[in-house]
């Protein structure tokens, strides 16, 4: 580990789930009518011979983990559940509407907030309208993230009769000092039940979500959570930075003190070591914060080059077109983003209107759709080329200029029209896609807006 490199580039920094990411979005260019014109082009385009992917947000938490920094509603009360699926059902039938013929459906993930907060009826429910209404590709992604506290084999089975096989448990740490810092507590034995049964009833993949640089975390503690979850040999890993960014998301990630949190070079060592630790144990590292085993779908779309990455992290295939359902949701049109209503009053008021609740947005101009691809080839195949027309545009030189000093460096290596991302570039490949990213380049921002890249 290089400290001289973590001192130097550890900055804030976008983690390019978009471009623009959401801080430099156009909105005021920005209509929901030219969305829908973007998003009919797309499923026009796109529809019959890919499908279309669903990204469908859950809100509601029964506790609030200081952490996170997610869109949800904390409740206890369950009678919330079927107001809210009612909502999705409808803010569905109106992109059906738009669509004007039945969709094709090559994926659907369940996020949140807590997915499995809800009952599986309800899910049962909502799932069942959706697949009614389209047709599923050919060898569908389905899934879904949950909780191992409260994900039920019910829940599961359920889910996988629906046709589900991958499924994501937040494990974070297992360390007691840590879990109560960041208020999930949640024994190993839960984690391992749960992750069990998934694999009793057929799930293909089971992930589990790790974080680093939480709140008196130590290395020792994480390399016990790291063997504890080998030991469940989970197909996927997600071993992510934590975000940590209180003045965007307030109260929730102020549960603790910020100097609890380890420094820049204690978290990067955190990174490094699990990283060597998961390499020794058979997993391969896909992309930036990804693990996986050779026989997972995820490593075999990094060897295809057909791994894309969108709001939902990583995926094994991509669709051209996803649709954002629910509370917060972001859809992608490829030619343009949609946010809808962070807020569930408001999203709720949207629907009773019959309006698209959709509050916020970008549509990408010519030169936005060529910097997305090479943020997506560098995040995604840690490499990019620029030797057809349609891969430059007109600041390619400056931005030449400006990775330089990183060649130099070696985090990667350039050739007159081509640049890969060197392993030891790896950590700072957040910090590569910085130096494409014109909208910010033009626009430094004014206050911290983003987690820091290391």
């Amino acid at each position: 580990m290089n400290t001289t490199l973590i001192h130097k580039y550890n900055i804030p920094g976008p983690r390019y789930t978009s471009y623009p990411t959401v801080p430099y979005w156009d909105e005021t260019s920005f209509s929901t009518t030219g969305y829908i014109e973007t998003l009919k082009r797309s499923f026009e385009e796109s529809n019959d011979s890919e499908g279309i992917s669903l990204y469908i947000h859950l809100p509601f938490c029964e506790s609030l983990c200081t952490f996170c920094a997610c869109h949800k509603r904390i409740t206890k009360k369950h009678s919330v559940e079927e107001p809210y699926i009612d909502a999705l059902i409808k803010e569905w039938g109106m992109y059906l509407n738009l669509f004007g013929r039945q969709p094709k459906i090559k994926e659907i993930h369940l996020g949140g907030g807590t997915p499995t907060f809800f009952s599986e009826d309800n899910l049962k429910r909502l799932l069942t309208t959706i697949f009614e209404s389209s047709a599923l590709a050919e060898n569908p992604e389905l899934s879904f993230e949950g909780h191992p506290n409260n994900t039920r084999r019910t829940h599961l089975q359920m889910l996988y009769d629906l046709g589900f096989r991958r499924v994501s448990f937040g494990v974070q740490d297992y360390d007691p000092i840590v879990q109560k810092a960041i208020h999930r507590i949640q024994p190993y034995e839960n984690v391992q039940s749960v992750t069990q049964a998934a694999r009793e009833i057929g799930y293909t993949s089971i992930s589990h979500d790790l974080v680093f640089g939480l709140p008196f975390q130590s290395w020792k503690s994480m390399e016990n959570t790291i063997r504890r979850t080998i030991a469940q040999k989970p197909d996927r890993l997600a071993f992510y930075s934590y975000a940590h960014v209180p003045w965007i998301k307030g109260v929730g990630q102020r549960g603790f003190d910020e100097n609890d949190l380890p420094s820049g070079e204690e978290k990067r060592a955190l990174y490094e070591n699990g990283k060597v630790l998961l390499e020794e144990l058979g997993y391969v590292e896909i992309g930036m914060d990804h693990f996986s085993l050779p026989s997972d779908d995820l490593y075999k779309s990094m060897l295809n080059k057909k791994i894309h990455r969108n709001f939902m992290g990583y995926t094994s295939s991509s669709t051209q077109l996803m649709v954002g359902l629910g509370m917060s949701a972001i859809g992608d049109s490829w030619y343009g983003f949609a946010q809808n209503e962070k807020e569930l009053e408001q999203y709720y008021a949207r629907l009773e209107k019959d309006e698209l609740p959709i509050f916020r947005g970008h549509l990408l101009n010519t030169e936005d759709l060529i910097i997305r691809r090479h943020i997506l080839n560098l995040m995604c195949l840690l490499e990019t080329r620029w030797d057809k027309p349609e891969q430059q545009f007109k600041e390619l030189p400056e931005v030449l200029a400006r990775l330089k000093e990183m060649e130099n460096d070696g985090l990667i290596e350039m050739s007159e029209h081509a640049l890969k991302i060197t392993d030891s570039g790896r950590l700072f490949a957040r910090n590569i896609c910085m130096s494409f990213d014109l909208r910010m380049l033009r626009k430094q921002p004014q206050t911290r807006i983003f987690s820091m890249t290391v």
